[in-house]
């Protein structure tokens, strides 16, 4: 099959670990920012080929995971209020919030539907013009398009039934925040393709010369991972730290221009906390004063949100590379997949998840916390 089996070759695979371990001298951690990296890396036991100086660590990339408790809360709230549709993608139902998740409610009779779609939404609510239909817009840069075309749709039809509760976060801003911490371990990046095939990958460049950390834009598959590893730590190995485009099957450098003008129309950057982390100066979208009508937050009075995260779930300190998901006390046994305290151990694309699942159940090899 073209464009999978390609870059899925375990012979290949081999010859750019061995690469790599030419190359590597020294001790270097490297951040895959997107939870799908991370899951690809765990699912064909990338990790287990590198050498033992070179540390894979796991980052924020997981929109789900990322989500604040507040903006779950919130969700919950709207979704019970009668005559509402709350309409979201399957993988935020089992996400917890200060006390349960949607799938509970729903279970008390909130009309809670899973979408595949922003337009879904759309559709349901020219269907439904005696109900409140909601969408729950959570993503980074690579869903934000197709939710903005949604409310540009809505407001175009003058539906006065559809709202979507916006909880976008960017990565720039997340992974300057991880530099700026006294506790950050990394030493260079792999960007997520999908985001920077909408955004391009000019914005990167003045991360990487601020922090003289390496960015390289990386696939999915397994020999993008490893191809996206090996040039990081050759640029690390020669002390060299630029933006490099290891994906350019999909990403240029300017993006996607058309979706980024439908952005900029339809939101604008805002101050956004991220679970387990805090708040992020500008590293979220909201509504822009044009289309806030369609805020649902805005629309829906639900009262003060008084939101109560885990006291022992680390996932904020797995989300920024400070420990690993087997290293968190509750790990495989307060939480589980069935049982999860946080959003990474229930997102598909979360970091716990993905130990859990492909069985890191031990801790990792190098032990994290260790500066």
């Amino acid at each position: 099959m073209k464009y999978l089996t390609e870059f899925r070759d375990g012979e290949v695979a081999r010859r750019i670990a061995r690469d790599i371990r030419r190359v590597a001298s020294g001790r270097w951690r490297i951040m895959e920012v997107c939870g799908g990296q991370t899951h690809s890396i765990l699912r064909n036991g990338i990790d287990q080929l590198l050498p033992e100086g070179i540390e894979l660590i796991h980052g924020p990339g997981c929109p789900v995971c990322v989500t604040p408790v507040e903006k779950i809360d919130r969700a919950l709230a709207i979704a019970s209020l009668p005559g509402v549709i709350f309409c979201s993608f399957g993988d935020m139902l089992r996400v917890p919030g200060s006390r349960e998740d949607l799938l509970a409610v729903e279970s008390r009779g909130a009309d809670v539907r899973v979408v595949y779609s922003p337009l879904d939404a759309v559709e349901l609510a020219r269907r439904n013009p005696g109900r409140q239909v909601v969408f729950f817009a959570v993503g980074f840069e690579t869903t934000a398009p197709a939710d903005a075309m949604a409310v540009h749709l809505a407001s175009r039809e003058g539906l006065a039934n559809f709202s979507m509760l916006v909880s976008h976060v960017l990565v720039p801003p997340a992974l300057a925040a991880i530099m700026d911490s006294p506790a950050s371990r990394v030493h260079a990046f792999l960007a997520a393709g999908h985001v920077c095939s909408v955004m391009g990958y000019w914005q990167y460049a003045p991360l990487a010369e601020r922090y003289r950390v390496p960015i390289v834009v990386t696939g999915f598959e397994p020999l993008d991972v490893l191809d996206g590893i090996r040039r990081a730590v050759r640029q690390l190995e020669e002390g060299r730290a630029f933006v490099e485009n290891a994906y350019a099957r999909v990403v240029t450098r300017e993006g996607n221009r058309h979706a980024q003008a439908l952005l900029e129309r339809v939101f604008e950057p805002t101050d956004r906390a991220w679970r387990g982390i805090g708040v992020i100066p500008a590293s979220g979208w909201r509504l822009s004063p044009a289309y806030r009508d369609f805020d649902a937050e805005a629309r829906f009075d639900v009262g003060a949100i008084e939101a109560r995260e885990s006291g022992v779930c680390r996932a904020g300190d797995v989300l920024r590379g400070i420990i690993k998901p087997s290293q968190c006390e509750a790990f495989g046994g307060a939480c589980t997949p069935r049982t999860p305290l946080g959003a990474t151990m229930v997102s598909s694309e979360g970091a716990c998840a993905a130990y859990y699942h492909y069985g890191r159940l031990a801790g990792a090899r190098s032990s994290g916390e260790d500066g």
